[in-house]
């Protein structure tokens, strides 16, 4: 079975394939590589397809998506192309022209998808991370809800489908849902979630109020030294991961993302692997077992791979809370 016909209903009456191809580059991997990986996996049947403006890569995803529509492969209504908001341009006037930025850069007329990247409005200008000279970082005091209708008013435009926020906790969530005159709630909150941080709490905040929880780092992470503290566990080499995976003739990889899909996760995955990029479409082929699935719970350790340190002393810096 094919990710095309896996797909859940947002708040807004649009849909999202629950299996999507994540789009961040490591240091080490060309650009070119991406290219290539994404028209991969468009011919393996991903077609949810997660980008953002920080990622610095929208001119090659958009590339190989529209070489993919040119070819007949697909057509631009079967693509889900999601960008996000960086937290330089929070401001509710800047808001708009970030979104053209990504949509200039991929040639893509909207985005499916646009969401808020980090709940941490930063100081417009040129440095995605502006610092003083103390090293200091320099934050900007937007009222996340002003953000917010600026993102409605892209929504109106017909810039962007459907909108949402990430790395957002319980409490950064309830300010938007919570906000007088709200036009359009959050269709989703994507975070770090994998079977060593499985997010159960805020997931089921966010079921109770019909916003998709989305996953990123699914595996583990990349490992990109830049962004994860290298001792940290892999997750891939998890004991108990891994004879599951023996059991069920999968791979360890395979039986992680299984066990989000199960728990009605969007589930995001990225590899540059031919093989990989293939294997991971097998994802929909088996299921886990409510005993399996419970034995995988017990695995939750609440690491996070990205622990977001390059926000550090951020007044709203999402992870202080419990969830």
């Amino acid at each position: 079975m094919s990710s095309v016909s896996q797909r859940v209903a947002l708040n807004d009456g649009h849909f999202i394939p629950v299996l999507g191809f994540g789009t961040t580059v490591p240091h080490k991997v060309p650009k070119s590589e991406l290219i290539k990986a994404t028209k991969i996996a468009i011919d393996a049947g991903f077609r949810h397809f997660d980008s953002a403006y920080l990622y610095q890569i929208e001119e090659e995803v958009g590339q190989a998506i529209r070489s993919k529509i040119a070819d007949g492969t697909v057509k631009r209504e079967d693509i889900f192309y999601t960008s996000k908001l960086w937290s330089t341009f929070h401001r509710p006037e800047l808001v708009r022209s970030c979104l053209e930025m990504s949509l200039k850069k991929a040639q893509l007329d909207y985005v499916d998808l646009y969401i808020i990247h980090f709940p941490m409005p930063l100081q417009p200008g040129d440095d995605f991370f502006p610092k003083d000279e103390h090293g200091n970082l320099l934050v900007d005091p937007v009222d996340l809800c002003d953000t917010w209708e600026a993102m409605e008013k892209c929504k109106d435009a017909g810039l962007a489908k459907s909108i949402g926020v990430s790395n957002f906790n319980r409490r950064q969530l309830e300010m938007i849902l919570n906000k007088p005159g709200l036009k359009y709630k959050p269709v989703c909150n994507q975070v770090e979630c994998h079977v060593y941080l499985n997010q159960s709490k805020l997931l089921d905040y966010c079921k109770s109020k019909d916003i998709a929880l989305i996953a990123y780092c699914t595996l583990g992470s990349s490992r990109d030294a830049i962004w994860v503290d290298q001792k940290s566990p892999v997750l891939l080499d998890d004991p108990v991961l891994c004879a599951m995976a023996k059991k069920y003739k999968q791979t360890p990889a395979l039986v992680a993302l299984r066990y989000l899909l199960q728990r009605g996760i969007v589930v995001l995955a990225r590899s540059f692997n031919e093989k990989r990029i293939k294997e991971n479409m097998q994802v929909f082929e088996f299921q886990l077992t409510s005993e399996d699935m419970k034995v995988l719970d017990g695995l939750n350790r609440n690491l996070r791979y990205n622990p977001g340190d390059f926000f550090n002393g951020h007044p709203n810096h999402p992870f202080t809370d419990e969830y």
